[in-house]
């Protein structure tokens, strides 16, 4: 049993496939930001800024 896929719809899975990777990647930027963050807070709280 043969499937078709309507007109377009290749497309529509390319775009799903790249939205779900910049989601993934600005995930994982905004989560490495928020830790230096943290590490910067706590370096300052034990008096190790310069």
């Amino acid at each position: 049993m043969a499937t078709t896929d309507a007109p377009g719809s290749g497309r529509r899975k390319w775009l799903r496939r790249l939205g779900w990777l910049a989601a993934i990647w600005l995930a994982s930027v905004v989560s490495l930001y928020l830790l230096a963050l943290v590490l910067r807070f706590l370096m300052n709280a034990v008096g190790l800024s310069h």
